[in-house]
Parts: structure tokens; C-alpha cells; sequence
């Protein structure tokens, strides 16, 4: 099963994605490019069994602009998908 996140857009501080095939328990976090570190808020758990979804991750007033990526990791913590690059200023 390929599991697959995709960025969606950014408006008013809230982060929209879709994804297919992650399964129930599965985490999904913001990374920060230029130094790969993964944001410790906000994390978002998926809890439909449902195969494809949307997500909307709003953002803490603490979070700084610049550019970053979503990353699915499995109830494990090993990588299962990611999104493409996008910027938030």
C-alpha cells in the first residue's frame, strides 16, 4: 500500500492537506527544510479508517515563517509519506 500526503494550501494559519492510504494511529507532522527538524507542535493523528482524507493543521502563533514540508510517519514512527515543499510566510 503507497501511502501519499499532498499539500493542499495555507490560509489564515491553517495548513490543508489530502492523503490516501495511511493507516488509523498514523502521525502527521510539519518539517522545517533548510535544517530538518521536525516541529514538535502541531501533530496530527489519523483516527478515520477511511482511505482518503483531509487534514487541516492549524498553525500556534509561536510558528515562524519559512519553508516546510508535511511528513506522515506510521503508528511505528518510520516515514510513510511526504508532501512537496511549500512556503509560509
Amino acid at each position: 500500500m503507497h501511502s501519499v500526503i499532498n499539500f493542499a494550501g495555507f490560509d489564515n494559519r491553517v495548513v490543508s492537506a489530502v492523503y490516501r492510504n495511511l493507516m488509523i494511529g498514523a502521525k502527521v507532522v510539519l518539517v522545517e527544510k533548510t535544517s530538518g527538524a521536525q516541529l514538535p507542535e502541531p501533530v496530527t493523528v489519523i483516527n478515520s479508517p477511511v482511505p482518503a482524507g483531509t487534514l487541516r493543521i492549524r498553525l500556534p502563533d509561536s510558528f515562524r515563517p519559512g519553508v516546510y514540508y508535511l511528513k506522515a510517519l506510521n503508528g511505528r514512527g518510520d516515514h510513510a509519506a511526504q508532501s512537496r515543499d511549500f512556503d509560509i510566510s
